[in-house]
């Protein structure tokens, strides 16, 4: 059944896909609907700061999960990732990182992204950017999407920035400003201490626009083509299956999983995986679902000396209820934490020029579904990962079903470099926490398994037993100019007419940091091209 013709159809209502109908709707001209397989955003946990940690396997996770990982003992991993409007981006913790400026420089230079260096998409960040404390020329002040200092950051956080500068890092109060290297508090997308995604920040203003139209609850099964150009979207909602036409472009902003899956069930990819999957092909592109690479975690928890640490909300009503009255009444207290408050970056490489592991800090424990626990109240976690990996995995539609999920294949730890970086990342965050800022603090450490980790062997062992998601996937329809590239530097999917790919799978590299800010970036842009201003 035909539903309607617009100029613009976005498939995915991502963080993404919020900044593309927020932007393009701005000009009334335009007609925008933008299709989203979640449901709404209204839950008050997705607003709630604190209400990350009651997110990840809920109903707004797609609960995905990778193939059995080969360089993992064989693991299947889960991973997260939004299903609701706003993506990830309404259900991750708010960490506002960019990435190092080399990051961007690169993909203009090596990979041959003509218009994104650090200095051509410094723009697109100030654009997009409401800062409370920070302004130029790193910092925008008047964007839709607010970023903030934490309110009252708990006392452990302050700990644990000391015990980094006891470490050796020098203290960072900006990790968005001219280098990363250093320890501080990080700053989060909240406004008025509330959870500010691109689904609050660009999508509910744009609501009121009449030239918008937003459809949730319907799942994208294809892309339309005619020929040699991208027509329209085909829908699977409660009621049976509906197309939508597009005047102008389909812009697909799916995010890593999502989006090579819609092309590819629309018959654009390899063509080995498209005959696996039992789908004709119709525009044969190689780069469709390969280049897949993560950030790998990895956790340390602390069980603490004293009751003290914001786990207590998991299970003491009392504290709770308290925490629930102390933020409605002031928007303070442990639900205006965004729970990941400090962290750091270090260098694991000393022929590194800019660093290479990340650090963050939890006043908690077991906040993250899979990630242990100790007594409540008595626990904290240092996380850290490795910033640019080698690993390279795939993803693949199992078959031409577009209720079936997709074979996600990280390859976590497939390279030597890629598994010292790891042990590397977890033996400075074990020193970190030795300092005596945190070791005052600290009854024990308590390695998942019970691990005695000491010799090589063991951080082998616990690398690859443990290592996890960062949330962080990328790279699935790279951008570049070269064989194995999805889409041209101007986003435009190679040898289609009329689509586009808008989100985290075009980076060909991923950056040096969380990704929901580059993502950002990448749509803001994104709409300069598409306006033909880019």
């Amino acid at each position: 059944m035909s539903a309607g013709t617009y100029d613009y159809v976005i498939a995915g209502g991502g963080t993404a896909g919020c900044v593309l109908a927020g932007r393009l709707t701005e000009d009334p001209t335009v007609r925008v609907l933008l299709l989203e397989a979640g449901g709404n955003d209204r839950h008050p946990f997705i607003h709630v700061p604190a209400g990350f940690a009651k997110l990840t396997a809920s109903k707004y996770d797609w609960g995905f999960s990778s193939v059995p990982q080969e360089h993992c003992n064989g693991r299947v991993i889960p991973l997260a990732q939004g299903k609701v409007i706003g993506g990830g981006g309404s259900i991750n913790a708010q960490v506002f990182t960019r990435g190092a400026h080399e990051d961007y420089d690169e993909w203009a230079l090596k990979y041959g992204c003509a218009g994104w260096s650090f200095d051509e998409i410094q723009k697109y960040f100030l654009r997009s950017e409401d800062n409370e404390r920070l302004s130029a020329p790193y910092h925008g002040t008047d964007g839709p999407l607010g970023v903030s200092d934490p309110i009252n950051p708990h006392p452990l956080s302050k700990s644990f920035v000391q015990a980094g500068q006891e470490f050796g890092l020098p203290f960072n109060g900006d990790f968005n400003g001219d280098h990363q290297h250093g320890v501080g508090l990080y700053q989060t997308t909240t406004k008025n201490a509330r959870r500010c995604s691109a689904a609050v920040g660009y999508l509910a203003p744009a609501r009121k626009r009449p030239n918008l139209t937003v459809r949730e609850n319907v799942a994208v099964s294809r892309v339309l083509l005619d020929g040699g150009r991208a027509t329209g979207i085909e829908v699977l909602t409660p009621h049976g299956v509906e197309t939508f036409r597009a005047s102008r472009e389909v812009l697909v902003a799916a995010g890593a999983f999502g989006s090579p899956k819609i092309l590819q069930l629309s018959g654009i990819g390899h063509p080995d995986d498209l005959r696996d999957a039992n789908v004709e092909v119709a525009h044969a592109l190689p780069g469709v679902g390969r280049n897949l690479h993560d950030h790998c975690d990895l956790d340390v928890i602390y069980e603490l000396r004293e009751y003290q640490s914001l786990d207590r909300l998991n299970l003491i009503r009392p504290a709770t209820a308290k925490a629930g009255l102390e933020y409605a009444a002031f928007r303070r207290g442990p639900l205006a934490s965004t729970v990941v408050e400090a962290g750091g970056f270090s260098f694991g490489h000393a022929q590194e020029s800019i660093p290479d592991l990340q650090f963050h800090f939890l006043p908690a424990a077991g906040v993250e579904a899979g990630v242990a626990a100790v007594r409540p109240g008595y626990g904290c976690t240092l996380n850290s990962y490795a910033l640019r990996p080698e690993s390279r995995g795939s993803v693949k539609i199992r078959s031409n079903d577009p209720t079936a999920q997709p074979l996600i294949d990280p390859n976590f730890l497939a390279t030597d470099f890629d598994l010292e970086s790891s042990i590397e990342g977890l033996r400075q965050s074990r020193e970190i926490m030795a300092q005596s800022s945190m070791a005052r603090h600290i009854k024990a450490e308590h390695l998942a398994g019970g691990l005695s980790v000491n010799t090589k062997d063991d951080y082998v062992k616990f690398v690859r037993a443990y290592g996890r998601t960062s949330y962080h996937p990328v790279g699935t329809c790279a951008m570049g100019v070269g064989d194995d590239a999805v889409v041209s530097p101007e986003l435009k999917v190679r040898g289609i007419e009329g689509l586009r790919v808008v989100d985290s799978s075009v980076m060909p590299r991923i950056v040096s940091s969380n990704t929901q800010a580059p993502t950002v970036m990448i749509a803001e842009k994104a709409v300069d091209l598409i306006r033909g201003e880019g």
